[in-house]
């Protein structure tokens, strides 16, 4: 039962995981059309890892962890992060941030099969129903002929699906890893650790970097509220959730992130919103609805805001 006084923070939590991941989409793909994609995310997540730090240091909330710990937040932070996020940022450079946020709320689909394949899961009938419906919805999604001749969207939709299977392989590894036990350290080095690789990745990929002096405006704000809000706010209201209401709850957030994604693509980046995107949206989305309706996944990241 939720005490009265938690209730005030339960309504927050869920409006951070709704609405603000629901933005990060589109805060992407403003600041992918100047920067290059992983020193983005690079940036985004070495700035955000060093404010948590100085925010646990504040608290007094010790930051030590084990050597195997630390070796388990770098895993969990390539898969979450430097791959997880990295490349789902460098594909939104050719698929429509709404686009984008339709096909990874089919996660929990993605989670399901591998938890059968890798864990041997039975998958509950009800499950099986959402899988079909999920795979149809997937399909009406990408066999649109005037979204997907676009130069390169085809191998934006595939690394995307991609990061879906990385996220999901995580979200297993995560829940049996020994990893810290406080949940805002835990992210602050999974952060560190996912950062630190993208920035290798970017000065291995020979991407240019620049003052943020030099960004427009619109960049610089939307990298200010990716970092303060999509990284640290929105993440720890997530977990906060999941400690304190039943995880169908928290992911209510899956139907709802691609349904701002796609508003807000449309209103602010002129988008496109197809009828067979809609019609893909509900067929998909009821598919994760009958999946997460008979299995509790517990642990699923947004990594792919």
């Amino acid at each position: 039962m939720t005490k009265p006084n938690n209730k005030v923070l339960i309504v927050l939590a869920f409006f951070s995981i709704y609405v603000i991941w629901g933005s990060t989409y589109l805060l992407n793909k403003i600041a992918v059309t100047e920067l290059p994609p992983f020193k983005l995310a690079a940036i985004r997540f070495l700035v955000a890892s060093l404010l948590i730090f100085i925010i646990a240091k504040i608290l007094g909330i010790g930051i030590a962890i084990t050597r195997k710990q630390f070796k388990n937040t770098v895993i969990a932070g390539f898969l979450f992060l430097t791959f997880g996020n990295g490349v789902v940022v460098w594909a939104l450079k050719y698929v429509d941030s709404g686009f984008a946020a339709l096909e990874i709320s089919a996660q929990p689909l993605v989670v399901l099969l591998l938890m059968r394949f890798f864990e041997r899961k039975k998958i509950q009938p009800m499950s099986l129903v959402g899988i079909v419906l999920g795979m149809i919805g997937m399909y009406l999604l990408v066999s649109q002929t005037e979204i997907i001749s676009n130069e390169n969207t085809i191998i934006g939709l595939l690394m995307i699906f991609a990061c879906m299977i990385s996220w999901g392989y995580s979200s297993l590894f995560v829940a049996k890893a020994d990893l810290p036990s406080n949940f805002f350290v835990n992210t602050g080095y999974q952060m560190l650790a996912g950062g630190t690789m993208l920035l290798i990745a970017s000065f291995l990929f020979g991407e240019q970097w620049t003052n943020p002096i030099e960004w427009s405006g619109k960049v610089q704000f939307s990298m200010l509220i990716l970092i303060t809000f999509g990284s640290i706010v929105a993440f720890t209201s997530f977990n906060y959730l999941l400690k304190n209401v039943s995880p169908e709850k928290v992911a209510t957030s899956t139907y709802v992130n691609p349904i701002i994604a796609l508003l807000l693509g449309w209103y602010f980046l002129d988008e496109q919103i197809t009828k067979q995107s809609i019609i893909a949206a509900i067929v998909l989305l009821t598919g994760v609805y009958f999946i997460n309706t008979t299995k509790k996944l517990t642990r699923y990241s947004r990594f792919k805001k």
